[in-house]
């Protein structure tokens, strides 16, 4: 697992919303930071990643 700059392991879920999250807000820079994350949550339900665990 991949670990923070302060040294705590970052679970799959808190990965997915650190590489996703930047993506949601590129593709729509109006959006704010709530509906954005709604967003990345809905990719996350649907994600391979969650099929892994």
């Amino acid at each position: 697992m991949g670990k923070t700059v302060d040294g705590k392991v970052l679970r799959p879920y808190n990965r997915f919303m650190q590489t996703e999250l930047p993506k949601i807000k590129a593709e729509n820079p109006a959006m704010d930071h709530k509906t954005a994350f709604r967003a990345v949550a809905e990719r996350w339900k649907t994600s391979y990643v969650t099929c892994e665990q």
